[in-house]
């Protein structure tokens, strides 16, 4: 087994934003549940935001540095590849879902979003939980 790669300091960067994003959509579901739509609110933008700078940091990071490959083979790269490979078709999912849901929240069209909201919330956080995991997985594992 080949010694662990030294991650990037953009991609633990990346994954930090990546975990952040997903707890503060984690406090902004709880917060909508218990009807308090100034946290919801807040929290959800905070979470946007976050996400906004992760893209920004991965799009950066991606054109500055080579690919790091997986090095590990067997069952745990099978099972690498399969995250990765829906972390990578859910995120491009996730920005067209979650600016839809945005526009119907500042329009006030509260039942549009929540209708699409059922479905983008449990997608991006899924997309922000496995881009950590995917990290660990190539960094740390």
């Amino acid at each position: 087994m080949s010694e662990a790669v030294q991650p990037p300091v953009l991609a633990t960067v990346d994954a930090a934003l990546n975990f952040t994003a997903a707890t503060l959509m984690t406090a902004g579901y709880v917060a909508i549940r218990r009807n308090n739509v100034f946290w919801h609110r807040a929290l959800m933008l905070g979470a946007f935001a976050v996400s906004v700078v992760f893209l920004a940091c991965y799009l950066y990071y991606h054109a500055t540095h080579e690919p790091v490959r997986f090095q590990r083979t067997g069952f745990v790269r099978v099972v690498y590849l399969s995250i990765l490979g829906t972390h990578t078709v859910l995120a491009a999912v996730t920005v067209p879902l979650v600016l839809i849901a945005l526009w119907h929240a500042f329009r006030g069209q509260y039942r549009n979003h929540r209708r699409i909201a059922r479905i983008t919330l449990p997608i991006w956080w899924y997309v922000s939980v496995t881009g950590v995991l995917v990290y660990w997985m190539l960094y740390h594992l």
